[in-house]
């Protein structure tokens, strides 16, 4: 039973992740195309750039994540270098966002709504499993 279990966990959190990277380039590429539709150039450059941002982000986290709990498992030493390696994004993203605030290439309300994309992806996944729980009910 537990290895039926097992298996099933293997299996979900990959495709979620999965669906999850795609949404959010989804989300990116409607965002920057409804920036360019109704706003201008500028804030759906933001926009796309904020998304990129975020993209570059998730897979920073997955890997600095995954060596730090890789690391930890083992049991050799503490993960102090994964740790100042997952701490260290933020300060990037927040060096990066300075930049582009103090020289005003584009909005930084929009850079920062491109950034946001991994929230929004991550709400439209929660209804999708809400929703597909609700019509695919199994009898026990």
């Amino acid at each position: 039973m537990s290895e039926a279990s097992d298996s099933n966990s293997e299996t979900v959190t990959p495709i979620s992740n999965r669906r999850i990277l795609w949404l959010m380039v989804a989300v990116i590429v409607a965002g920057t195309l409804a920036s360019l539709i109704f706003v201008s150039r500028l804030w759906a450059l933001g926009f796309f750039i904020g998304g990129v941002l975020s993209v570059l982000n998730f897979f920073w986290l997955k890997s600095s994540l995954k060596k730090m709990f890789v690391e930890t498992s083992e049991g050799e030493h503490k993960p102090h270098y994964s740790a100042i390696r997952y701490v260290s994004r933020y300060f990037t993203l927040a060096a990066i966002l300075a930049v582009i605030f103090l020289t005003q290439i584009v909005p930084i309300a929009s850079v920062i709504f491109g950034l946001v994309s991994l929230a929004f992806a991550i709400l439209i996944e929660a209804f999708i499993r809400i929703f597909s729980s609700l019509f695919k009910r199994e009898e026990f």
